[in-house]
């Protein structure tokens, strides 16, 4: 599994016009999975985001968590993070799960996330969507779950 991070101060996710999930405070999480990843990689990406220390502190020290700044996850799936572009114009993405093993195990990270204490709201999965970042720092962290 994948995951790219971005630490924000607000984010939304819109579909056909309706905003189905937001978030202030905290993290939005774009997650891929490719072929080989199961419950053990779901484990160790929610365990890792929820206890990532990069929010600051009152020296402005990246010595916070998610749980210690109270922020909330904002979960959306994303299969284009294990596009291959390394040949030709246009990325393949053979290396992306089918949705039928994504999709399952992507609520199973969820369900981590929350386990650990972590608010959790999702994007709807395999529908276009309007995701609002307001990435605060910047500060954006790319995490690759060990197979």
């Amino acid at each position: 599994m994948r995951a790219v991070l971005q630490r924000v101060s607000s984010a939304s996710v819109t579909v056909d016009g309706q905003v189905v999930a937001a978030i202030d405070h905290g993290l939005v999480v774009l997650v891929g999975v490719t072929h080989a990843d199961g419950a053990t990689q779901a484990d160790w990406l929610a365990q890792k985001i929820a206890g990532l220390r990069i929010f600051e502190d009152e020296a402005g020290k990246f010595n916070r968590s998610l749980l210690d700044a109270g922020g909330s996850a904002l979960v959306v799936s994303q299969f284009t993070l294990y596009a291959d572009a390394r040949k030709g114009r246009r990325p393949a993405f053979v290396d992306a799960a089918r949705p039928e093993v994504a999709e399952p195990l992507i609520e199973y990270f969820c369900g981590r996330l929350r386990a650990h204490g972590v608010p959790v709201q999702t994007g709807v999965f395999g529908a276009r969507m309007l995701v609002a970042i307001h990435n605060q720092g910047p500060v954006t962290i790319i995490l690759d779950a060990p197979a």
